[in-house]
């Protein structure tokens, strides 16, 4: 006979999240026959589950995030702060313009919801993203932008934990509590490769006209496109897998997205809407509606552990 141990895992390692049985249906990669192949090992998980620390909840609704600023053009909301990444909801009005700005030495990424941004990138043309574009830039590229069009803009903007920003000399800092801007020479700048582009037209990928699917890959961070065709929701023994070092999120590019997170109840999220998990928790996420469905997953690291529960013998 066997016996389901507790705290056993199958520690599979792999950035791209999609190992889960509502993931990835095929044989080996978490199809309803079980989780991937892996080695077995004890995997530390706390005795009390990781708690939600402000900013952070399990589905921060993006309905509640515009109610919340309703009559507002311009607005910052934080949904992610933690040891990894940070990561907030940004409305700018028609005809703002951010400062040309760069990164000293990590990624940023967006999500467009909304509206429409120009980006201004050093080395690429200059270009303008709607929704569902993903757009990205790598460390000391000066960039700016703006919102065209008569109503304002709404982007999910993400960074690595504790990035400082620079501006050129010609631009006014932003001021930053704590620190002065002192001038400075800074020699290199990153480049857009190992898959990384400027941008990606989500709607391509849709349409199957675009094939990408991990959008970040960087030393500190991966965002990965998952796509699939909403499924019966799974049964509540299956608890997918956790990550023992690494929080992750997602944002729902497309349709609805079914979440069961060790200690809650089981929900939907829509498209827009952001959902989160602290580290040693329990998650699987599956394809829910019909048709298809999308999330961006994003994390802190580039090959990521999957911890699932093993059957041991006994």
């Amino acid at each position: 006979m066997t016996k389901r141990t507790f705290g056993l895992a199958l520690i599979v390692t792999g950035g791209l999240c999609v190992a889960s049985a509502q993931e990835a249906p095929a044989p080996g990669r978490g199809g309803r026959g079980g989780p991937p192949p892996g080695q077995l090992a004890w995997a530390p998980k706390a005795a009390k589950l990781n708690p939600y620390v402000t900013p952070h909840k399990p589905h921060t609704k993006l309905a509640d995030v515009l109610a919340m600023h309703k009559g507002q053009t311009d607005w910052t909301e934080p949904i992610v702060d933690d040891d990894n990444l940070n990561a907030a909801y940004i409305s700018m009005g028609p005809g703002k313009k951010t400062p040309r700005r760069m990164n000293a030495d990590t990624r940023e990424w967006w999500v467009i919801q909304d509206g429409e941004i120009r980006f201004t990138i050093d080395g690429q043309e200059p270009f303008v993203a709607s929704k569902g574009y993903l757009v990205q830039v790598p460390y000391r590229n000066m960039y700016s932008m703006e919102t065209v069009g008569n109503r304002p803009s709404l982007r999910f903007e993400v960074n690595i934990a504790k990035a400082r920003k620079m501006y050129p000399m010609d631009e006014k800092p932003v001021p930053v509590s704590g620190f002065e801007f002192v001038p400075v020479r800074v020699p290199g700048k990153g480049t857009y490769e190992e898959g990384n582009k400027p941008f990606v037209d989500f709607n391509a990928v849709v349409a199957g006209t675009d094939k990408t699917r991990r959008f970040i890959h960087d030393d500190r961070a991966v965002a990965n496109i998952i796509l699939g065709r909403g499924i019966p929701p799974p049964p509540l023994t299956e608890r997918g897998h956790f990550h023992p070092e690494s929080a992750e999120f997602w944002f729902i590019l497309l349709n609805k997205i079914r979440y069961n997170i060790e200690g809650l109840d089981v929900f939907e999220a829509d498209q827009g809407d952001i959902v989160y998990v602290p580290k040693q928790r329990f998650h699987l996420a599956s394809f829910a509606g019909t048709g298809d469905s999308c999330r961006l997953a994003m994390n802190g690291y580039t090959d990521l552990s999957h911890s699932y529960e093993a059957e041991t013998a006994k």
